[in-house]
């Protein structure tokens, strides 16, 4: 893994947007320059063409990683893969004309069509990504990217990196073998004849390798990690089981940096709710037609530190959904009107919840606030749970971009996992790359019920 401002960036994924973008790039190029007439002025036209190419490319790779087209799980299903490209390519035509004009690219005059300049570059583009991402899933397909890991420790300490790597593995990690003995009696050279790239320490207590044991790992080009080391810098995830009440580290966030978090908030949400006034009293209406009932919907939520506050959604349901008390919802939940099914598909009916931002109850990046009643359900069983309630509830979060909606306790002790990795973690670079998976989940309605 390559660290990036202190998060970690899958080497595969970034050799493969630097190919893509630079095949594009070469791609672009090509179609403008055949438009370049021959004389003494066609050595800058070319200049003017190369410059405008790199411009371009660099843009539409930019929005190709904003909406997560360089997650390995993009590469699982064929169908899905060719139905994101599609779609990145429409997302990129207005993003390529608005940035070719801000920058003064006159790709038209290159490709003598003024018009539809754009709109050949994107669908260039596409053909590209198609053709470049099916190679690559073939490759993953063949496990050509996969870092096998070796985990060392008593089988039931090693239980959950195993089950955790597995589920995570999306091309890229595989369990090779538990072994029971400790990291001093590996034969780290056979290790990395074997394709192991990684050994991890499994154990209760989560004790660093030893400095003797890190300097022979690393001679055989093996990564030796402890296990909460693996799993915040390889799962981005917290081993709930194994932390300490001293997990989230001296590290917390000034007064400075609380009160820019604050400003940010109140920025964000007031202009969400000018940009999506329309949109809100068009659903309001919606609502009222679709079935009988308020249109906004007030629940009881946790918020920081535990406090309670009244949450705000549009009504998704009908008014007995919960005549026999509280419950998750369900895929295809029976509960769910008409409309309030597009509402949870495309993420409308949380809109206003900005208030409840602006209100200074919920951040706009933060762990999803949950109801009483699961919060002491889930206190009782899982590890930690009530440490999510150190930073206020968000809009969205890290939890919601990498897990689906969650309806049951080994649910919530996945997304908690999620949640406390943002706790320790967050910052402005974080909030940015979640903000902007929020747009990717509600393009492909990811996770909704």
């Amino acid at each position: 893994m390559i660290r990036f401002f202190g998060h970690h960036v899958a080497p595969e994924m970034l050799c493969l947007w630097l190919l893509e973008v630079t095949l594009l790039s070469v791609l672009i190029y090509v179609l403008m320059s055949a438009g370049i007439p021959s004389g003494g002025s066609s050595l800058l036209l070319q200049t003017k063409a190369m410059n405008s190419a790199l411009v371009l490319s660099v843009t539409i790779g930019a929005t190709a990683f904003a909406i997560g087209l360089y997650r390995p799980e993009v590469f699982l299903k064929t169908r899905q893969l060719l139905l994101n490209a599609g779609l990145a390519g429409l997302l990129a035509l207005p993003v390529v004309w608005v940035v070719g004009r801000a920058l003064g690219v006159d790709a038209g005059a290159l490709l003598e069509s003024t018009a539809m300049w754009p709109l050949k570059i994107c669908a260039a583009w596409i053909l590209l990504l198609s053709a470049t991402r099916l190679v690559f899933r073939i490759a993953m397909r063949r496990d050509v990217f996969v870092r096998r890991v070796l985990v060392v420790g008593h089988p039931e300490d090693a239980i959950g990196t195993t089950a955790a790597v597995r589920s995570h593995r999306k091309g890229f990690l595989d369990v090779a073998s538990v072994q029971p003995s400790g990291a001093a009696g590996l034969d780290y050279a056979a290790l990395r004849r074997s394709g192991v790239k990684d050994v991890v320490l499994a154990s209760r207590e989560g004790a660093p390798p030893a400095s003797a044991d890190l300097q022979r790992s690393r001679a055989a080009g093996i990564r030796l990690h402890s296990e909460p080391d693996f799993w915040e810098s390889r799962l981005r995830r917290i081993n709930i089981d194994i932390v300490g009440a001293d997990w989230r580290g001296p590290i917390s966030p000034t007064p400075l940096q609380d009160r820019v978090n604050r400003l940010g908030d109140v920025l964000i949400s007031l202009g969400f709710l000018i940009v999506t006034l329309p949109l809100m009293l068009l659903t309001a209406l919606l609502i009222r037609l679709d079935s009988p009932g308020p249109v906004l919907y007030r629940q009881e939520r946790v918020g920081l530190h535990g406090c309670p506050f009244t949450l705000f959604k549009f009504r998704s349901m009908r008014l007995d959904a919960e005549s026999r008390g509280p419950a998750w919802a369900s895929q295809s939940d029976p509960r769910v009107t008409r409309i309030g099914s597009f509402l949870r598909r495309t993420r409308i009916d949380e809109l206003p919840q900005l208030v409840n931002v602006l209100r200074g109850q919920m951040s706009f990046i933060g762990p999803r606030p949950e109801r009483p009643h699961f919060v002491e359900k889930l206190s009782e069983v899982v590890p930690h749970y009530r440490d999510r309630a150190c930073v206020k509830p968000g809009l969205t979060g890290w939890a919601q971009v990498n897990f689906p909606y969650g309806a049951s306790i080994e649910d919530a002790r996945v997304k908690l996992s999620y949640d406390l990795y943002y706790v320790k973690h967050r910052s402005l670079l974080l909030d940015l790359l979640i903000l902007i998976a929020t747009v990717r989940v509600i393009l492909f309605q990811e996770g909704a019920r």
